[in-house]
């Protein structure tokens, strides 16, 4: 819930600066400062290609787009360092802030400092300007104060890194937990004496080339939601990959995942076709034997799911130690228990 709410509240407030900008860069263009409205057309440009203002806005190309954005507002700052008075030194305060929030941390940081120096030369040499030494000295201070809420912003996100077990957009268990999670799983079935197994579910991405990634992500987190409704409270699922997911079912022989892997793609499938994808699905399954471990057991997951992706995707396939290759009747579940 809190997820939900903060990114409803990150795209309202996206969707106002951007209508700010739009019309600061409306009316300066309209009083002759072209230079400003041109700065706030950058920043609109940064706002609208930003992941908050639209969920698809992560996939490629927007990342490249806005920073070519911000490299636009970058040139039009040091520009206006030459074109005097300086119109546009007000908008250095929230650079810091936005270069951090954008670009990896090596690169905001060599613009904070390219930017600072420069702000400081010109400064020196800007004698038609009374209060240039009140204005630095407020710079500085809001690089200071920025250079703290960066610094705060860092450490929240490690204290809190052990506690984010979910993925975003999916809600499922994220990937960094699958491997210990598994081992766990298979030291209670082995120490119970109890069958397990694991169903790796993928996306067969290749069938359509038509479908842009925006929409195969959009659909993302409905597939998510789905894979909660078909499991039982003590089931587990993660985003293993991109475009696929893995199911860990304790105490299911290979036999009884094969139905309950047929049953999930069945009905992803019909999802996707609802909602007009011209996307399949199929599924990889591996049951627990004696001598593996998390690694081996996930290998021969992945291993089942390729080999169903190979031979056309839309099909269940089980992967069996002895018999690597099934034969069975499309769309009947693939394979055989080990």
């Amino acid at each position: 819930m809190a997820q939900t709410a903060e990114k409803f509240l990150l795209n309202r407030l996206s969707r106002a600066s951007l209508a700010f900008f739009l019309v600061v860069a409306v009316l300066c263009a309209v009083f002759g400062e072209p230079l400003t409205a041109a700065s706030a057309a950058a920043v609109a440009g940064v706002i609208i290609s930003d992941r908050s203002f639209h969920p698809g806005r992560g996939a490629r190309p927007w990342p490249a787009i806005q920073k070519l954005f911000f490299a636009a507002l970058i040139l039009l700052l040091t520009t206006s360092f030459w074109t005097g008075p300086w119109a546009l030194s007000h908008w250095l305060y929230g650079l810091v802030l936005v270069a951090f929030a954008l670009v990896p941390r090596g690169i905001a940081t060599l613009a904070t400092v390219f930017m600072v120096t420069l702000a400081l030369a010109a400064a020196h040499w800007a004698e038609g300007i009374a209060d240039r030494h009140q204005m630095i000295s407020a710079f500085l201070l809001t690089i200071l104060l920025s250079a703290v809420l960066i610094f705060l912003r860092e450490y929240k996100a490690r204290q809190l890194a052990p506690l984010r077990r979910t993925d975003e957009l999916t809600q499922a268990a994220s990937r960094e937990y699958l491997s210990a999670d598994l081992h766990k799983e298979i030291q209670r079935s082995e120490r119970e004496g109890t069958d397990m197994s694991i169903i790796m579910i993928g996306l067969d991405a290749h069938a359509s080339d038509n479908d842009p990634d925006e929409d195969i992500r959009s659909i993302l987190p409905r597939i998510g939601r789905f894979l909660h409704s078909q499991i039982r409270d003590f089931d587990t699922y993660y985003r293993a990959a991109d475009l696929q997911f893995l199911v860990i079912l304790p105490g299911i022989a290979t036999h009884e995942a094969i139905a309950r892997a047929e049953t999930i793609r069945t009905g992803l499938c019909t999802l996707l076709e609802a909602h007009g994808l011209n996307l399949t699905i199929s599924t990889g399954i591996a049951g627990l034997n004696i001598g593996d471990d998390a690694d081996s057991l996930l290998q021969s997951a992945a291993n089942a799911l390729r080999r169903a992706q190979q031979q056309g995707g839309n099909r269940t396939q089980a992967y069996s130690a002895w018999t690597p290759t099934t034969s069975s009747i499309q769309p009947r579940a693939e394979g055989s228990a080990p």
